[in-house]
């Protein structure tokens, strides 16, 4: 008895604070402390919340979307989309979901407000969220695109938590860019080898119809299958290097109003750019760097793409190994962070109805963590271009 008295007399002390009395919780008492809380401007910020509980993407609330919270409206979300069976080279980007938000912990620590871009993310009054991961089997390539295609199309088809409101410049009310006039949220998905941008974009395309790529990468990957992995079945020819050109064909890109960036691969030949051509691309190869610098390669993209509806796909490998070695298939000669960033920030007004990161692949990552934490810092230039601008525009009488 000597070691249960002591429970039994706090027994009654913890049934009076199960969650039933409200009125006996402490003003201030957090509930669910392992969701983080975003300081405003000159507030206090700690670290305590970097270190504690579940690692989602800047420690954002975690919702199952799929799950038992598909009722939960949300405005942007984070998706991981944990698929690498359709790689040449390097496998490993499963397991980019994960480390991409394991490179994303410090992202709030001092409080998210981007100075460039003159605005904090977290506090722009939209409701971000990580829906966690696609389940997607590792068995079955035909049967994992699919479950990606479903999973990203469940999401993307709901309709926001936040109204568009009105015009920043003329005060008129924004009306939806999408076919069907809703105002649906975006979707930022963890990859992944690239593969997964064909099922992400067929999921697009269900309500945006044909739709403005930008494509930071490498690498085309507008290889023709018979050219890239000889397409030795059905299956094999849809891989991370002829996705483009699947969605292509299949009518999913806007031709002529799509881009590439940081290109520098090896072809097979001069056909290759051909291809490219068809495919309905335009291109900025990496080494353009040197000679129209950020500026010009923001000015091209911006061109090319106009005020359309865009979708963006970054390949952390259009970033130099030496800042981010950790891909399926690195290529020397690429862009520093800060000048991905920085292209980035230059689409600052564009309507980016969705984005990816792919080819992160962990494994192949300094204990420094460089490349997901270099991922991680690429999003949120992303994110924080999203919540500048609405999908939303004036209709002129």
């Amino acid at each position: 008895m000597f070691f249960y008295l002591p429970l039994l007399f706090l027994l009654p002390f913890v049934l009076a604070h199960d969650g039933h009395d409200e009125d006996q919780i402490p003003l201030g008492y957090v509930r669910f402390p392992y969701q983080a809380t975003y300081p405003g401007d000159n507030e206090a910020v700690t670290a305590d919340s970097v270190f504690s509980g579940i690692t989602t993407f800047a420690k954002l609330p975690w919702v199952q979307c799929l799950g038992r919270d598909r009722d939960t409206a949300f405005d942007i979300a984070f998706l991981g989309a944990p698929f690498d069976t359709a790689t040449s080279y390097r496998p490993g980007a499963r397991f980019g979901p994960s480390g991409i938000r394991a490179g994303s912990r410090r992202l709030n620590l001092y409080g998210g407000y981007n100075v460039p871009l003159e605005v904090n993310p977290f506090m722009s009054g939209l409701k971000l969220v990580d829906c966690g991961d696609i389940p997607v089997t590792p068995y079955d390539n035909k049967f994992a695109i699919k479950q990606i295609e479903n999973g990203h199309k469940q999401l993307l088809q709901r309709t926001a938590a936040s109204s568009l409101g009105n015009d920043s410049l003329t005060s008129q009310p924004l009306v939806p860019i999408s076919l069907d006039g809703v105002n649906h949220p975006r979707i930022i998905t963890l990859g992944g080898d690239h593969t997964i941008v064909l099922p992400l974009l067929r999921s697009i395309h269900s309500v945006y119809g044909p739709i403005s790529v930008i494509h930071f990468d490498s690498h085309l990957d507008t290889w023709k299958p018979s050219v890239f992995g000889g397409a030795p079945s059905e299956q094999a020819a849809i891989n991370h290097g002829t996705y483009f050109y699947w969605a292509s064909q299949e009518g999913l890109i806007k031709n002529g109003s799509s881009i590439h960036g940081a290109i520098r691969t090896t072809l097979s030949g001069p056909a290759d750019y051909v291809n490219d051509d068809e495919s309905g691309f335009q291109r900025i190869e990496a080494r353009e760097i040197d000679t129209i610098g950020t500026s010009g390669i923001i000015a091209k993209i911006r061109e090319t793409v106009g005020d359309r509806p865009v979708y963006l796909s970054i390949d952390i490998d259009s970033i130099d190994p030496a800042f981010a070695p950790a891909t399926g298939t690195p290529e020397t000669g690429g862009w520093s962070t800060r000048e991905l960033r920085t292209i980035l920030r230059g689409l600052d007004g564009l309507h980016i109805v969705s984005a990816d990161i792919v080819e992160v692949a962990p494994a192949y990552d300094t204990n420094a963590e460089l490349t997901t934490m270099a991922a991680a810092d690429v999003l949120y230039e992303v994110l924080s271009v999203m919540t500048k601008t609405p999908l939303g525009k004036v209709v002129k009488d």
